[in-house]
């Protein structure tokens, strides 16, 4: 009767937690285009470029929308051991004329193939029931944010759980969503290609803190995000950075914008030594 039951559960979380149609690859090539000159950031003893890693997997997120255009939409490096993403790395080309999507949260079946053989299913990914009913007065938190799409079906793909984190829910629609319409708007102005249009490659990503969400999904302690462009207009390299602690109080004075410098020199200083999240530096990058 015990492993029946248990059987039962497999099946019925899987049936309530729609499959993504991502790729867990050993490298990035397949969606290289989400990173600067298809260069994948620096971070030591994490992102092991060419080979697959125990704990930190590469996701090429894939995404079909209803009309069939298939087709990779942002990457993810996911940590199987505190379930969240590492970040997530996407172009901006300016925000699309849509709706939010309500969607179905979406989990990778790659990162846990026998989920219907286990006792305690889904090992190395966070769940939607992961989120039900926690003493956090926490939400599901975009990586990629869907406000940052350029179309609607782009806008879905970001509703995997590979591409959330556990935030405050104070924090998420507060500092940190105003921070999500200040760095769009400053893409917005400042990062426009040869041929005069959006474009910026932008990195999200989330520092591991100390306590779980429903003992199993790490909250991180910190948010950053940080955008590279180039400026057709002024010929030259633009970046900008955040960070900010994910925190349970209302963030009145909002997220100050930081130099890439700065943010990384807080990454080796609060997480990982030497981290470089862009090809030199986004100065005069060739």
């Amino acid at each position: 009767m015990r492993l029946f039951m248990a059987s039962v559960l497999a099946v019925l979380l899987v049936l309530s937690c729609p499959f993504s149609m991502s790729e867990v690859l050993e490298t990035f090539e397949k969606c290289s285009e989400f990173f600067l000159r298809g260069q994948p950031p620096v971070i030591p003893e994490i992102l092991i470029p060419n080979s697959d890693h125990a704990l930190y997997k590469k996701i090429c997120q894939k995404y079909r929308f209803q009309d069939n255009n298939q087709r990779y939409r942002f990457a993810t490096l996911y940590d199987t051991a505190s379930r969240i993403p590492v970040f997530s790395a996407y172009k901006y080309t300016g925000r699309g004329n849509f709706v939010r999507p309500d969607n179905p949260w979406k989990i990778e079946p790659q990162l846990d193939p026998h989920v219907g053989d286990m006792t305690v299913p889904y090992k190395n990914q966070a769940i939607n029931e992961d989120y039900f009913e926690n003493n956090f007065g926490m939400n599901r938190g975009h990586l990629f944010p869907s406000s940052q799409a350029a179309d609607v079906s782009t806008a879905e793909s970001t509703f995997a759980l590979t591409n959330i984190v556990p935030q405050y829910v104070a924090f998420n629609a507060g500092g940190w969503r105003r921070m999500e319409i200040e760095s769009g708007e400053s893409m917005n102005t400042q990062c426009t290609d040869n041929n005069g249009k959006v474009l910026a490659h932008v990195l999200t990503g989330a520092i591991p803190g100390k306590n779980q969400l429903n003992n199993r999904v790490n909250i991180p302690s910190y948010m950053w995000m940080a955008f590279c462009c180039y400026d057709s207009k002024n010929k030259m390299w633009v970046s900008q950075a955040y960070w900010a602690l994910n925190k349970k109080e209302r963030d009145d004075e909002g997220i100050s914008s930081k130099k890439l410098d700065e943010l990384q020199e807080f990454l080796s200083q609060n997480w990982v030594k030497n981290v470089q999240l862009f090809r030199n530096n986004c100065k005069d990058v060739s």
